[in-house]
C-alpha cells in the first residue's frame, strides 16, 4: 500500500579509535533499536532504517529496511583510519538508489534523516568538504537532514560543518560509553516520535532531539 516513508540512516565511525567502550556501547544499543522500532507496527510501517559504517572505507551494513522484516541488525568492528569522503560518496549513492526504489514502489518519500557519529579527525581534510557538498546540494532533491554527533578527539568545528540542522558535541559529563548510550536513545526516540507524529497538513514530521544528556548542542554551520 502506498504511504509516506521517512528514511533514517545511522552513519557510524568504526575507526580504531572507537575500539573498546564506544563501539561496545553502540553494538549493545542496536538490538534495542531493532526491538523498539521493529516491534512497533505503526513506526515500522512509516519509517525505514539503514546502517552505514566507515573508517578508511565505507560500507552499508544494513540496507534501508522495514525493521519489522529484519532478523537482526549487524554490529560494528573498530579498525583503520577515518575518511569522510568515502562515506559521504556512499551515502549520496545509497540515498539516490533507496529513494528511487521507494518511489517505484509507489511511496511518497520524505526527506531522509542522517544521524552521523564520529570521534576523531578525518585524514582527508582537504577532500571531504567537496563530498559533503554533494549531499547537501540544494539542487539535489533527496538531500538529507544531517544531525552530527561528536565525541573523543573530534573538532567541534568539524561537527558544525557536517551538521545541516543540528550538531552535538560530548561535554565530558558522561564517559564515552554512557554518552553513546544516550546518543542511541535519542535516535530511537527520534524514529519513534517521527513515526507517530502528525504534521499540520497531515503525514509525518521529523522529530529531532533538542538536547541529549552528555552532549552540548551546537548550531549547524552557516553556508
Amino acid at each position: 500500500m502506498s504511504q509516506q516513508i521517512l528514511p533514517f540512516y545511522l552513519v557510524c565511525d568504526e575507526s580504531s579509535s572507537m575500539s573498546g567502550g564506544p563501539i561496545d556501547a553502540i553494538n549493545k544499543s542496536l538490538p534495542e533499536l531493532h526491538q523498539e522500532i521493529g516491534g512497533n507496527p505503526t513506526v515500522a510501517d512509516k519509517t525505514r532504517f539503514a546502517l552505514i559504517s566507515f573508517n578508511h572505507q565505507a560500507q552499508v551494513l544494513l540496507q534501508l529496511s522495514d525493521l519489522s522484516n529484519v532478523a537482526s541488525v549487524p554490529g560494528l568492528t573498530a579498525s583503520g583510519g577515518t575518511n569522510y569522503s568515502v562515506v559521504f560518496d556512499l551515502l549520496h549513492d545509497t540515498i539516490t538508489n533507496d529513494v528511487a526504489r521507494l518511489k517505484a514502489d509507489g511511496h511518497q518519500v520524505l526527506r531522509p534523516a542522517v544521524f552521523f557519529l564520529t570521534d576523531g579527525h578525518p585524514y582527508d581534510t582537504d577532500e571531504w568538504p567537496a563530498a559533503h557538498k554533494r549531499i547537501t546540494d540544494p539542487d539535489w532533491g533527496p538531500r538529507p537532514n544531517i544531525l552530527a554527533f561528536g565525541f573523543g578527539e573530534v573538532d567541534p568545528t568539524t561537527i558544525q560543518q557536517v551538521a545541516t540542522v543540528r550538531g552535538f558535541i560530548a561535554d565530558g559529563t558522561l564517559g564515552p560509553a554512557q554518552a553513546l548510550q544516550e546518543f542511541a536513545q535519542s535516535l530511537i526516540r527520534s524514529i519513534v516520535n517521527s513515526g507517530t507524529s502528525v504534521a499540520p497538513r497531515g503525514g509525518m514530521s521529523l522529530a529531532m532531539p533538542d538536547t541529549v544528556p552528555g552532549f552540548t548542542t551546537i548550531p549547524a554551520d552557516v553556508v
